[in-house]
């Protein structure tokens, strides 16, 4: 069972960064980050493979950056040019099997989220 701790979440004004981290017990071929707006789907934001394989949800990647230090089990994502439409809680994730996209459906564990607030 793999166990995840998100931190970095905060609240910012348009414009700023933000780099939230992802501690993980266990290394997964695939490891993500997606984001929930009140009452709606997690969504998908990007994934990573244990190859440096990366992909992003559309229109992010110009300003969003997965990135993971396998030494220290680590994952991240480096949030530029936050928006009010970022605002959402953002989780991370580890996949359960060989697929791995921006697709919930890749992914059986989850931490419990970081909340990320830009106004």
């Amino acid at each position: 069972h793999v166990q995840l701790v998100e931190s970095g979440g905060d609240s910012v004004q348009p414009g700023q960064s933000l780099r939230l981290t992802c501690t993980f017990s266990e290394t997964r071929y695939c490891m993500g980050w997606f984001r929930q707006y009140p009452g709606k789907e997690r969504e998908g934001v990007a994934v990573m493979t244990n190859g440096g394989r990366t992909s992003y949800a559309y229109g992010l990647k110009d300003r969003f950056t997965i990135d993971k230090d396998n030494a220290k089990t680590t994952l991240y994502l480096q949030l530029n040019d936050l928006k009010p439409d970022d605002t959402a809680m953002y989780y991370c994730a580890a996949g359960r099997g060989w697929y791995c996209r921006t697709n919930e459906a890749d992914f059986g564990y989850w931490g419990q989220g970081t909340q990320v607030t830009v106004s």
